[in-house]
């Protein structure tokens, strides 16, 4: 499958208006939205980097006909409150303006499971009809035992949410495991 950059764009009002489907990953920052969307389409499209925050803006990517976002991180970032709170804003007017949006992957380090942030994102996606579905991520650093833990637990918090998608995809971009299991969420044949 092709995957192009279509942009990075700083304002929803300037997000091209396109009648395709459009799947957003978000998530706490540094939890691996990057590096999870480069093992899911095969190659490196995302920058990278160990420093939170680094993701600033809504960056597009057209992949055959499917439009991916990767967002902004929210929690920790080195950034100053006013940015923070802008992009907090802005991912809201995303979340709830955006018509073509399919559904928000909501990523979870498994190594940590659910903070408070990720339910606050959560409890505004359950408010507004936009459905999400979580994604667990770096499952290689955090061992079987512990992952499988955290999925069930994650199981268990997310079952009773309105717009929640039921299956937690479990996911190692660095050891590339549970990536065809993403990407049967994405792509149906």
């Amino acid at each position: 499958m092709a995957i192009k950059f279509i942009g990075a764009f700083d304002r929803v009002e300037s997000l091209p208006r396109v009648n395709v489907l459009e799947y957003a990953f978000v998530g706490r920052s540094n939890v691996g939205k990057s590096s999870l969307l480069n093992a899911l389409v095969g190659q490196k499209i995302a920058r990278t980097s160990n420093t939170p925050g680094r993701t600033q803006t809504i960056n597009l990517f057209d992949w055959d006909g499917i439009m991916l976002a990767d967002l902004p991180g929210y929690g920790y970032a080195k950034a100053s409150k006013s940015d923070i709170a802008h992009w907090r804003a802005r991912l809201e007017k995303y979340l709830t303006t955006r018509r073509q949006l399919e559904r928000v992957f909501v990523l979870v380090d498994s190594r940590h499971g659910l903070k408070p942030s990720d339910l606050e994102l959560m409890d505004f996606c359950d408010a507004n009809a936009v459905p999400y579905q979580i994604v667990l991520t770096k499952t290689d650093k955090a061992g079987k035992v512990a992952s499988e833990k955290c999925k069930s637990e994650t199981v268990s918090a997310t079952a009773k949410r309105g717009a929640c998608i039921a299956r937690v995809c479990a996911t190692s971009a660095e050891k590339k495991t549970g990536i065809e299991e993403l990407k049967s969420e994405i792509i149906k044949e």
